[in-house]
């Protein structure tokens, strides 16, 4: 199996309750994005500390960081500005049932 290069992107929200507030109201037009940008993702899906959202963790078939970073930027969550950072790094998918098993 061949290894998957993607670029992950790492969005934390900003704290308090009006960053919750505004990310439920706007949860609707989040997956409406989410399945128009479908293809161009690996795996996205909210980050929680206990029983509360902290943030989105994106997954981009993307060919750099840069590009993974402009992807993510169209989301509507950043549109709102309820993320207070936004990292990207590559990601290597070496082994997991995503990758079929191992690939070494």
């Amino acid at each position: 199996m061949e290894r998957v290069i993607a670029y992950s992107v790492l969005c934390k929200d900003k704290p308090g309750d009006e960053a919750a507030k505004i990310r439920d109201q706007l949860m609707p037009n989040h997956l409406a994005h989410i399945e128009k940008t479908v293809d161009s993702l690996w795996l996205a899906g909210p980050l929680f500390d206990a029983d509360k959202v902290v943030g989105s963790l994106l997954i981009f078939k993307a060919d750099s960081a840069e590009q993974a970073l402009e992807m993510a930027k169209q989301d509507p969550y950043y549109e709102a500005g309820i993320w207070a950072s936004m990292e990207a790094r590559r990601f290597v998918g070496a082994a997991g049932d995503w990758v079929g098993g191992k690939t070494w």
